[in-house]
């Protein structure tokens, strides 16, 4: 990996910066306009067309080079500073999810789509729509005092980050396997995410691992059907699949160093038979693999396979097993965020700067910090006078929104690359 220089000056914000305080605060207006409208029109996984559209015009308006159809909807903008510098890029996604909103807002999404064969609401549920605003925000104010920049900046406006539907690709991954970091790679890049884990004007942010890689895996039992006063007569894959649940749970009890990294191996479904007195043909298991560790997730993925053919080779059962590999873990680079985390600390406060600890869920943000040392870290946006353990969730149809915490997105951005 290439060596960093950094050259960090003792500054606050009313040092360097204050040239741009006020282009910061006057912006939030606009930037809110747009956080509304992106919440009352929410789209899909590999269908952001309409958002695509929406940040391209911005985009072009303020003058900047524009690509387009980046992995099927995403947008790459490029900003030439007026002093030579390094390329930092900075990300935002920008996919809702099928959920029905029911939350109390003027700007509520009313959208509804197709969604599995089933018709469902669309929301932006994981406040994606507050990351594209801030990076919205974040480029007119760059643009604006273009002269003062030392280096180049590429805005990435990414889509699919909630995983492409069915067998498409898409998201960060299919972004640089066509190619986003081969003509100019960016020395570092910088993502922020909304959270209502946290009270608004806290982050959580957490140097090295971060956030789990991804899995998912399918599981078909396939027996032989038999009457359930006798099952001698058959193949129970009920049984069989009872057999394999229980013994999976040892991967992580009995033969994962989870003093090295934790790990989590969980079935989210099993389906099979519909009469009690029938013992059916098959059952079908779904489930999630999580971990912070790529060894990890390399033995996790034998030990279930191995766990699952041999199971049903006792039962003389028949398995279809498949494991579908998600994003990899997110890891925030060591010397990245040990040179970086003042620049956290002067926006939110030091004693606001917490370590949120190693979080379960996955990003794949996680591709981005594969290619060039990376910083992810977490915005709290539940109002203050509410228990943040008690609010509602990402991925919640209550999921609220403070939107008085979004300008820090913009802050943070900005002092991270002021500083850089």
């Amino acid at each position: 990996m290439k060596k960093l220089l950094f050259i960090l000056l003792a500054i606050s914000p009313m040092g360097v910066m204050a040239d741009i305080q006020q282009d910061i605060i006057d912006i939030e207006s606009k930037m809110l306009e747009w956080r509304r409208h992106l919440h009352q029109n929410p789209e899909l996984s590999n269908r952001e067309f309409k958002t695509a559209a929406y940040i391209e015009k911005h985009l072009k308006a303020l003058g900047l080079e524009v690509k387009t159809g980046v992995a099927h909807t995403g947008l790459v903008a490029f900003l030439e500073g007026g002093k030579p510098g390094p390329l930092l890029a900075l990300r935002a996604d920008m996919d809702a999810l099928p959920v029905t909103e029911q939350v109390d807002l003027s700007f509520a999404s009313k959208v509804t789509t197709e969604y599995r064969g089933e018709t469902t609401g669309v929301m932006h549920a994981c406040g994606h729509d507050t990351h594209v605003a801030i990076l919205m925000a974040a480029a007119e104010i760059f643009t604006k005092n273009k002269a003062d920049l030392a280096g180049s900046l590429m805005f990435i406006f990414q889509p699919a980050e909630e995983g492409a539907p069915g067998d498409e690709e898409g998201g960060a991954e299919l972004m640089l396997a066509e190619g986003l970091f081969n003509d100019r790679k960016p020395e570092a890049v910088f993502g922020l995410h909304v959270t209502s884990n946290m009270n608004s004007g806290i982050v959580g942010f957490r140097k090295g691992p971060s956030m789990a890689a991804v899995d998912d895996f399918e599981l078909k039992v396939i027996g032989r059907q038999a009457h359930g006063s006798r099952p001698w007569s058959g193949i129970d894959p009920i049984v069989t699949s009872a057999q394999i649940i229980n013994s999976v749970q040892t991967i992580v009890s009995r033969r994962t160093d989870v003093t090295k990294a934790p790990a989590v191996v969980s079935f989210g479904a099993i389906k099979g038979g519909i009469r009690n007195n029938i013992i059916p043909d098959d059952v079908t298991m779904v489930g999630t693999i999580r971990n912070f560790d790529m060894g990890i997730r390399d033995d996790i993925h034998q030990q279930l396979g191995k766990i699952v053919n041999h199971v049903g080779q006792a039962n003389d059962a028949d398995i279809e097993f498949k494991i579908n590999e998600g994003y990899p873990v997110t890891v925030n680079d060591p010397e990245l965020g040990e040179k970086m985390l003042p620049s956290l600390h002067r926006v939110f406060g030091a004693q606001n700067v917490i370590d949120p600890g190693l979080i379960t869920g996955a990003e794949d943000f996680s591709y981005f910090a594969n290619e060039v040392p990376g910083m992810f870290f977490f915005m709290g946006v539940t109002p203050q006078d509410q228990n943040p353990l008690e609010a509602p969730t990402n991925h919640s149809p209550h999921f609220y929104v403070e939107e008085t915490a979004l300008l820090n997105g913009v802050k943070a951005f900005v002092q991270l690359v002021n500083d850089y």
